[in-house]
């Protein structure tokens, strides 16, 4: 096997960000179920826009956070997702090419705007998300950049991605050129409503070591499995995956694999600001580490530290440099 030309390739939705704060009683007058993430058309997305408060725009969607997360410890990154030729469009391909990430993928010239995210932060941190996907749900199977899928040591999808069936297509011919070069695929729950909608689906892609890393929270395990019993889920788990890791918040996360099972703790901080991204930024840590050929306990220490990180202040996306930070912290990347 060649060696790789990027650490970790992500696939996934190509959203910008709109988030501003909100109380609780905001969400009820609203309808919206806070925590969770809701997916809504244009209408729907207009009128959220104009009941929120002072909001900022940044490029977002959980896999490219990852990625760019990834590329901010110093990985060799890229990314496929879809925008169109339009103004948000723009600026999501520039923010990510800032940010070290190779995005050669085309845009849309017709067709659906580019995909926005209007996120509502409580006073616990806590992030709800109701999202129009737009463009992002136009990718294609001829959007899968083939040579780079082959040279990426990891190829990273989020679980958002499989409703559209375009852009599940999309993966499923991503996981196979990955698998045929002698690479790793790692695949994100993303949301326990989204486990929901695909649990078996999900659970085959696992079965069947379509894909060989899964990351889920509690939350999501507890769907996949339909139990409310923490370790029944786990003892399942372990039985599916070759390599699994569920992230609890403060608690840290559990590393699941055939060997054993692996309890790395949370990272500390100083008070928790805005939970969007904790998923993804730790996915991040955990995927580089995993590149770099960390045994389990450390990589997901890069994750914890990673998601401590992010969830220190608004937005998904790291603001400092996180491989001074691993640095910092003793992890040698």
């Amino acid at each position: 096997m060649t060696s790789a030309r990027y650490d970790v390739l992500g696939i996934g939705n190509a959203i910008v960000d709109v988030i501003a704060r909100a109380e609780d009683e905001f969400l009820g007058r609203h309808g919206m179920n806070k925590g969770s993430m809701a997916l809504i058309d244009e209408a729907r997305a207009q009128a959220v826009y104009d009941v929120m408060g002072p909001a900022i725009e940044a490029s977002g969607g959980s896999a490219a956070n990852t990625i760019v997360g990834a590329a901010s410890l110093g990985a060799k990154v890229a990314f496929i997702g879809k925008v169109k030729d339009d103004e948000l469009g723009r600026t999501f391909a520039h923010d990510i090419r800032a940010a070290g990430v190779t995005f050669d993928t085309p845009p849309a010239s017709e067709g659906a705007a580019t995909a926005r995210c209007y996120i509502l932060v409580t006073p616990d941190g806590e992030r709800t998300m109701n999202t129009d996907l737009g463009a992002a749900q136009d990718l294609h199977p001829n959007d899968i950049d083939e040579q780079a899928v082959a040279d990426a040591s990891i190829t990273y999808l989020e679980g958002y991605l499989w409703d559209p069936p375009h852009a599940k297509a999309a993966f499923l011919k991503a996981a196979k050129i990955a698998h045929g070069a002698g690479r790793k695929v790692a695949l994100t729950l993303s949301d326990a409503f989204c486990v929901g909608r695909y649990r078996g689906e999900f659970l085959g892609l696992i079965r069947d070591k379509t894909a060989d890393i899964v990351f889920a929270n509690e939350s999501e395990l507890l769907s996949l499995y339909e139990t409310t019993d923490f370790d029944a889920a786990i003892n399942k788990l372990q039985a599916d995956a070759v390599l699994a890791v569920v992230t609890r918040s403060e608690k840290g996360c559990l590393v699941v694999s055939q060997q054993g099972n692996v309890a790395v703790p949370a990272a500390p901080i100083s008070r928790m600001v805005d939970a969007t991204g904790a998923g993804d930024l730790f996915a991040a840590g955990f995927l580089v580490g995993h590149a770099r050929g960390f045994g389990h306990a450390d990589a997901g220490k890069l994750g914890a530290l990673a998601a401590a990180e992010v969830i220190q202040h608004i937005g998904a996306r790291p603001e400092v440099s996180l491989k001074t930070l691993a640095q910092q912290a003793g992890l040698k990347i």
